[in-house]
């Protein structure tokens, strides 16, 4: 029900804004149009103006350039020195957003085949029971509804491995066999069972160690120290994991003081700590192939862990594949209904202009009590997060073109990227793909993790860099 009003809200809130922007702008024209049939990439044309009206900046860059994008806002000059103004398309409408989503689904297929493969053969040749007794221990005080020795303890965990790595496509298949798994447990299958909402709170604050495309990203952009924002924004994802664990605990009244909890949390950070210590002292070329030789070792150990174990147990490991991939293509059809439904909402809200309005407003609030506004600027990419990731990161991009890439706001907004996961796409492939239509808490949980991972971002930013 909470998932029905939030996602109906974000319609009429859109469409609401629109409407008001059709009464009051002079760029009507383009407004309804980029709602429903944008298209990521368009331009469009909302004024033609005297080049001597543009600002100094922008009559400096169309004399060195008669065709100039700055921010998202694209100059093209004439022979008459008339200059006509376009707005570049950010954000797809309805419709394309429709297709991207049924695409999104498709570009799972191999993926998702390739790992449910995998993870049928560990399953047979009991790799994954094997996984799941040696974290029994802690993950049973935190899912206390799971029986001892479940498989879905082994999912879990790669899921969390993965994620850890910055291995966003073994993740998403890991962690839809943890769904399913929980799901046969659940006795009400329309309904979140306490185990699937803690799952997912922790899988959704996204923990990382490092962030690697956003280190790529800087870098490319000629940052002077493009690994600068590592450590912030581990300490940022890490205090929004800690918050969502608190958070589920709370609710569901278990106790985080219990010695094993408190221990294995206890180990994690000190091992966290220990890599932290041992990578900052790595140069720029140095973390990058260490991080590539981590994420993708990790990928060639597990297959080769599973291959060898289904060989010593006498598997017939190629059938085993097979039926898991089936598996797999099975899952992303099945995810494609809600997906759409969540992405056109998403859509809708983007293209509106409902961020811009609440960045303008958060920038007056800012001002009005005296506060240092520098923040502000990179808050949309925490907006935006929640809702799409590629969004976000492009929301990302922007602030370091517009700011440049070593200004407070480029990396405030690199941080925020990496603090936290796409909480609303998350609950819409996870959810819809066991069917479950009652979220009950689970987007308020993930929701205020997700400030805690803003609002630690921020202080960090001006810890590190302020």
């Amino acid at each position: 029900m909470v998932l029905s009003r939030i996602w109906s809200a974000f319609i009429i809130v859109a469409i609401v804004v629109a409407s008001i922007k059709y009464l009051f702008s002079d760029n009507y024209k383009a407004i309804y149009n980029d709602l429903v049939v944008g298209k990521s990439g368009d331009t469009v044309q909302i004024a033609k103006v005297p080049v001597q009206k543009l600002s100094a900046e922008i009559q400096k860059s169309l004399t060195e350039n008669p065709d100039t994008e700055l921010a998202r806002i694209n100059y093209k000059k004439d022979s008459t020195n008339q200059v006509a103004v376009y707005r570049v398309q950010k954000a797809d409408g309805v419709i394309s957003t429709s297709k991207t989503a049924v695409e999104i689904s498709l570009g799972l297929i191999g993926i998702m085949t390739l790992f449910m493969g995998f993870m049928s053969i560990a399953e047979k040749a009991g790799g994954i029971n094997f996984l799941s007794r040696m974290i029994q221990p802690f993950f049973s005080k935190l899912f206390p509804e799971i029986p001892k020795n479940h498989p879905s303890f082994g999912h879990m965990t790669l899921n969390f491995a993965a994620n850890l790595l910055g291995l966003d496509n073994a993740a998403t298949p890991f962690g839809l066999k943890a769904m399913e798994s929980l799901q046969t447990l659940n006795p009400d299958k329309d309904r979140a069972s306490n185990a699937q909402i803690m799952f997912l709170c922790l899988h959704a604050s996204g923990l990382t160690l490092i962030p690697v495309s956003i280190i790529a990203i800087r870098a490319s952009m000629n940052s002077a120290t493009p690994t600068d924002i590592f450590l912030p924004t581990l300490i940022a994802t890490f205090c929004a994991t800690m918050a969502a664990m608190i958070i589920v605990s709370i609710k569901q009244k278990i106790n985080l003081f219990q010695p094993t909890l408190l221990a294995f949390v206890g180990g994690i950070s000190a091992l966290i700590a220990l890599l932290v210590w041992f990578l900052v002292r790595l140069s720029k070329e140095e973390l990058d192939d260490v991080s590539k030789l981590i994420s993708n070792g990790m990928i060639l150990l597990i297959f080769f862990a599973i291959i060898a174990g289904a060989v010593y147990k006498k598997i017939n490991v190629f059938d085993a594949f097979i039926d898991g991939a089936k598996e797999g293509f099975n899952v992303c059809v099945k995810i494609i209904p809600y997906l759409v439904g969540m992405l056109i909402a998403i859509s809708l809200l983007r293209t509106s202009g409902v961020f811009d309005v609440i960045i303008d407003g958060m920038k007056w609030f800012a001002q009005i009590a005296n506060l240092d506004t520098r923040f502000v600027d990179g808050l949309p990419t925490a907006l935006i997060k929640p809702l799409s990731g590629s969004g976000a990161r492009g929301m990302m991009v922007d602030t370091m073109n517009v700011f440049g890439v070593d200004s407070f706001p480029a990396r405030l907004s690199g941080i925020l990227q990496g603090s936290s996961d796409t909480t609303f796409y998350v609950i819409a492939v996870y959810f819809g793909a066991v069917g479950i239509k009652n979220t009950r808490y689970t987007v308020g949980a993930m929701l205020l993790a997700d400030l805690v991972g803003i609002v630690t971002s921020i202080l960090m930013a001006y810890l590190f860099f302020g």
